[in-house]
């Protein structure tokens, strides 16, 4: 069993959870929980509770690994800068006690967890809530968020070739999952995980070139 700790980074609320796969690509939720700090407090004493949280929750659980998800830019400055923050502190935890860190982008995520690179967050937590046999969805949104890159990430560190997957035993979006990364593009599902597979390797490839360009 591979046990994943996500990280869904966030200033007023960052999420953590706990997965673990089987080699069959079956999850089983272990724990979650979000870290909380409020807005009137100081914002070296709120990156120390988020600190003491993301620390607590590994130390507590042992993970094989950590996934975090991947900061973006985005038009509100203050809170792309509390994520990139809370999102150093789960990098700095994690490279402390000698683990890997996975880092996805919520698309990457998306297309992981539901087939589909744009799904919102109610199809991401309905179908977080189904990979892990839950009976609802976990609440607050930056559980269910955590929960997917773990699982995202674990998908991703079990690739089809690498691990013995048998078809009868995935969901929709974990088969659409496995067709996209083996090329396979004969569902809706499997064709928009591709197509989200294809765009981000594209971006990557973009943010490389314009990199070179600017040296």
């Amino acid at each position: 069993m591979l046990r994943v700790l996500g990280v869904d980074p966030g200033l007023t609320r960052c999420g953590v959870g706990i997965v673990e796969v089987a080699s069959n690509r079956r999850a089983r939720l272990v724990h979650v929980t979000v870290v909380r700090t409020p807005a009137d407090m100081a914002l070296e004493q709120r990156l120390l509770r988020i600190a003491d949280g993301i620390a607590a929750e590994i130390d507590e659980h042992h993970p094989d690994a950590v996934a975090v998800e991947r900061v973006f830019a985005q038009a509100n400055v203050r809170t792309v800068m509390g994520t990139a923050q809370a999102a150093g502190l789960a990098l700095h935890a994690a490279a402390a006690r000698g683990l890997p860190v996975g880092l996805h982008t919520p698309s990457e995520v998306k297309a992981a967890v539901t087939g589909y690179g744009n799904a919102d967050k109610r199809q991401v937590q309905t179908m977080i809530a189904r990979v892990l046999g839950l009976d609802e969805a976990p609440k607050p949104a930056d559980a269910a968020d955590a929960l997917a890159l773990a699982v995202c990430h674990a998908w991703r560190l079990g690739s089809p070739d690498a691990v013995g997957t048998r078809a009868t035993n995935l969901t929709p979006a974990q088969r659409a999952w496995r067709d996209a990364q083996g090329g396979t593009t004969d569902s809706p599902l499997a064709r928009a995980a591709a197509a989200a597979s294809r765009s981000q390797r594209g971006s990557s490839a973009s943010s490389a070139a314009g990199r070179r360009l600017g040296a």
